[in-house]
């Protein structure tokens, strides 16, 4: 069996399908903190809010943790990649900095409206579990739209 590269094997069987949400997760370059810095999680946190970002999809929650990203995007007539290399690029620009980002990232589409809801809640929850906050409340780098 020929070896594959981390991001071909991440792109292996992925497709981008109007209508679908998907969960999606990318990492920093090394998993650096660079979020733990307020100027750069306020820059990118701008980039999560702008609906230029997202082109036509829709994004229904999104966590910008300190070395990491989680997104529950509902996808329209653009693919995954398009989706992330824009988003990756803006936040990017934002903080001031060149790449930023790992190559490649994750995503899992969802199948039901019972998965998107646990996915929004496992997303905002994220810094809870971390242990950066004791309150959901208390972190200010997420958004969900059904606030």
């Amino acid at each position: 069996m020929p070896h594959r590269s981390g991001t071909a094997r991440l792109r292996l069987g992925r497709t981008s399908l109007p209508g679908q949400v998907y969960l999606l997760t990318t990492a920093v370059n090394r998993r650096y903190p660079l979020f733990a810095c307020i100027a750069s999680a306020r820059a990118a946190s701008r980039v999560c809010h702008d609906a230029a970002t997202w082109g036509d999809a829709e994004c229904l929650a999104w966590v910008l943790m300190p070395d990491h990203w989680h997104g529950l995007v509902r996808l329209q007539d653009q693919s995954l990649s398009t989706l992330m290399s824009r988003f990756k690029a803006s936040s990017a620009r934002a903080v001031g900095r060149g790449p930023i980002w790992q190559r490649g990232f994750h995503e899992k589409a969802l199948r039901s409206e019972d998965s998107v809801i646990k996915a929004a809640r496992y997303i905002v929850a994220n810094p809870l579990r971390a242990g950066l906050v004791s309150s959901v409340n208390d972190y200010p780098y997420w958004n969900a739209v059904w606030l």
